[in-house]
């Protein structure tokens, strides 16, 4: 593995998408900060990164709070500088509306859009005068519609495009053009397309991968589907 000088901050490095991303970064030989609620349930994924000879920083991190936010990504950056920021904190509850309180649909808010808020632009802060970075939002189907019972979530999600969308115009790019490309027939066909395959090889439900003719069903599968590629699978 060759190192790098550069950190990922990994904002909500959870058991399934948040950690399997930590892992493929420090593979690549980027120094992680991995922050969650509880950061003690991180040393599992401190023990397979180090294991395999990456570096890593974990600790607790309330990402709705705005001092804790910019405490760990400055001390990413003071690590080495900060190339990759990458928010993937989950809100997704279900609550039929008249069971929303007022206190469901605010954290679910403060979760899922304020704090993506608060990372985009301390990350911003830190690239920006360098010239160079990357900021990430993992997304979810509610941001382009709501089920039902996720009006929390989906407002939240809403909000969260919002401001991806402001940061991309800011960033000079065409950002009405690019979410809007994305509902142009073509890709809606394409997506279609891909959809029926998928269901002809088997695929029952989101997210399903496939290695070769091998089906994995879940985000818990994602271990089980980076040990066959790897090789590692027994």
């Amino acid at each position: 593995m060759q190192k790098r000088n550069a950190t990922v901050a990994v904002i909500g490095a959870g058991d399934f998408i948040g950690s399997e991303i930590a892992k493929k970064f420090a593979s690549e030989g980027f120094t992680i900060f991995a922050g969650r609620r509880n950061g003690g349930k991180l040393e599992p994924l401190v023990q397979e990164i180090e294991a395999a000879g990456g570096e890593i920083h974990a600790r607790s991190l309330d990402a709705r709070k705005e001092e804790e936010i910019v405490a760990f990504l400055n001390d990413a950056d003071k690590h080495a500088p900060l190339e990759v920021c990458i928010f993937n904190i989950g809100a997704n509850v279900n609550f039929p509306i008249l069971e929303t309180t007022e206190r469901v649909f605010r954290k679910v808010w403060e979760m899922a859009c304020y704090s993506g808020f608060l990372a985009g632009r301390e990350a911003a802060r830190l690239m920006v005068p360098r010239g160079k970075g990357n900021i990430f939002f993992t997304g979810a189907t509610a941001s382009l519609r709501g089920g039902s019972g996720y009006a929390a979530f989906a407002s939240a999600k809403f909000g969260l495009r919002a401001v991806a969308l402001k940061a991309l115009g800011n960033s000079g790019l065409d950002a009405a053009k690019l979410f809007a490309r994305a509902q142009d027939a073509d890709v809606k066909a394409r997506l279609i397309e891909n959809t029926q395959s998928a269901v002809e090889r088997g695929a029952f439900g989101s997210p399903t991968f496939f290695v070769g003719d091998e089906m994995f069903f879940g985000k818990e599968q994602l271990r089980e589907v980076e040990e066959l590629i790897s090789g590692s699978a027994i």
